[in-house]
């Protein structure tokens, strides 16, 4: 009802509704048909400050089928005559106004006043009303004086609080969506080339991620994220890359734009676009195939665990990529990144003569559970960033060339199972074939391997257990040059337990063996308390 129509009921007896109601109609012996209006929003306005359940609002256009209101009263009797012959009130579907409650008198009061504004939309389009349903507005009225003053404020504070949060809101295209890390982390073993030291100390250490992402017309999505952080890279101190955890971030807690990129589709979906400025990765646009541990937040602990080392890190960041799919079953995905340099126009570098990665993959879906991908990428890495093994190995494997610019095929494979409701198996393994892009010919051969399996629902509906397993890359060909001597293994055990929908606690180790590709090194240990809060 309008807020005139409410002041007025307010603020003058009943005689004055008489008036009001008759100043501006045209009588008549009979009233005519009236279509029922859409559904009221008022009786679900006051039911939700009863904090009331959710059901659904449907349409109910005869007062009969609300069961639990008494026939026997007149005010029963009164509305229903005005429902009939105006359409004007609305139930549930289940047909009664709150299940199997009594009609309280606020909500037989919402019903009412759903009466009063339909004969108000008509009496303001001249149509008719009938006189006695004037007499009989005009009792109920008076009887649910101090209900229909109560309904009328609240509908008032509505209006308001509505008001107040179409004009405060953050953005109507932007959402916003953040995660918080607290680590607990300490590594055991010597560090390289030492006996007998221990190199770190248990830390405790965070991560903060607030993405903004933004949709401009349903399908697509621009990301801005900053984040911040102080976990260390435990390389730093073990001098093993193959101790890192899968989500260090040292920044010493300044904040930072990490990624900066837009995905949209296209051909009426069947292509997905991708384009970006920074943070732009090759798992961002090629399917992992790992789907229990590749997240950094709520995923492996370990850096190489989470996917594919070689094709699926390398030189990324900045560029373009596709992704296309044809039927439910093949999906074909291309992509041209460049790194750090890209936005530099110095000389070798920029966004194709600086380092550069091109590749492609199929995805296959074999069986509705069982997923692979094959992928190939090319990549052109300069004298100072050369890293083939994402930072997941032994220093050799890294540089086999030293600080020499370096053109490398990396090949790869990768599936994922799902065995019933509750197991999960997953696998990757790949190889790089590389060569000196100077003046040397030397050349190399690496290649990885690594196997999980996770329990879901293990101890709690949410929760999953993993255990991983595998080889970081390992350089068993190098021309000219050194070679790992031994083979590093890798293998962790993890329990992610979700407190509620928002916090996930995750305790778990890893233990590599060989690091760096050297049985002379000592084992090293990782153990880990990970606490994620994704809002």
């Amino acid at each position: 009802m309008s807020k005139l129509f409410w002041r007025a009921l307010e603020s003058v007896p009943a005689v004055a509704v008489t008036s009001l109601l008759t100043a501006n109609m045209t009588l008549a012996e009979t009233a005519p048909s009236v279509e029922a209006n859409s559904v009221d929003n008022s009786l679900e306005q006051i039911n939700r400050y009863q904090s009331s359940g959710n059901d659904s609002m449907s349409q109910v256009t005869n007062v009969n089928q609300l069961r639990d209101v008494s026939p026997a009263d007149w005010s029963y009797e009164a509305l229903r005559s005005l429902v009939d012959r105006y359409g004007c009130i609305a139930g549930f579907p289940n047909q009664t106004y709150r299940g199997t409650q009594s009609l309280s008198r606020y909500e037989f009061a919402a019903g009412l006043n759903s009466c009063l504004n339909q004969i108000e939309r008509l009496i303001a389009s001249s149509e008719a009303v009938v006189r006695e349903d004037i007499d009989t507005i005009n009792r109920l009225t008076q009887e649910f004086e101090a209900e229909l003053a109560t309904i009328g404020g609240r509908i008032d504070s509505l209006e308001s609080r509505t008001a107040f949060l179409e004009d405060n809101q953050f953005s109507t295209t932007t959402k916003l969506k953040g995660e918080a890390i607290f680590s607990i982390a300490d590594t055991f073993g010597d560090e390289e080339g030492e006996e007998d030291n221990d190199p770190t100390q248990t830390t405790l250490s965070n991560r903060v991620r607030l993405n903004f992402d933004s949709s401009f017309y349903g399908e697509d999505r621009l990301r801005i994220r900053l984040e911040a952080g102080n976990i260390p890279g435990f390389d730093d101190f073990t001098g093993f890359d193959s101790t890192r955890l899968g989500y260090d971030a040292n920044n010493d807690n300044n904040i930072e734009l990490s990624d900066l990129h837009y995905r949209f589709p296209l051909f009426n979906d069947r292509v997905t676009g991708y384009v970006g400025t920074a943070g732009l990765d090759i798992d961002d646009i090629f399917y992992v195939a790992n789907p229990m541990l590749e997240e950094s937040g709520t995923g492996a602990l370990s850096r190489f665990s989470r996917r594919n080392p070689i094709t699926l890190r390398g030189v990324e960041g900045a560029g373009v990529g596709a992704s296309a799919d044809f039927g439910e079953k093949l999906t074909v995905s291309g992509l041209y990144l460049a790194g750090d340099g890209a936005a530099d126009p110095s000389d070798g570098e920029g966004l194709f003569n600086g380092s550069f990665s091109a590749g492609a993959q199929v995805k296959y879906s074999l069986l509705e559970s069982l997923d692979v991908a094959l992928t190939y990428v090319y990549e052109y890495q300069t004298e100072d960033s050369v890293n083939l093994t994402g930072s997941t190995a032994s220093d050799l494997a890294r540089e086999p060339f030293g600080e020499t610019a370096t053109r490398a095929h990396q090949v790869g494979l990768g599936a994922n199972y799902q065995l019933g409701e509750r197991f999960v198996i997953a696998g990757f393994g790949g190889g790089s074939f590389a060569n000196e892009a100077g003046e040397g010919d030397g050349e190399a051969i690496l290649y990885t391997a690594s196997v999980n399996f996770s329990v879901l629902d293990i101890g709690k509906e949410g929760a999953v257990f993993s255990v991983a397993g595998g080889i970081p890359p390992q350089l068993v060909k190098n021309e000219g040059g050194e070679e790992d001597e031994d083979t590093s293994f890798l293998i962790e055990a993890l329990y992610k337990y979700p407190l509620n929908d928002n916090i996930l606690i995750t305790p778990g180790a890893y233990v590599v063996l060989n690091p760096d590709g050297d049985s002379d090194n000592d084992t090293q240990i990782v153990g880990v308390i990970r606490t994620t809060f994704q809002f």
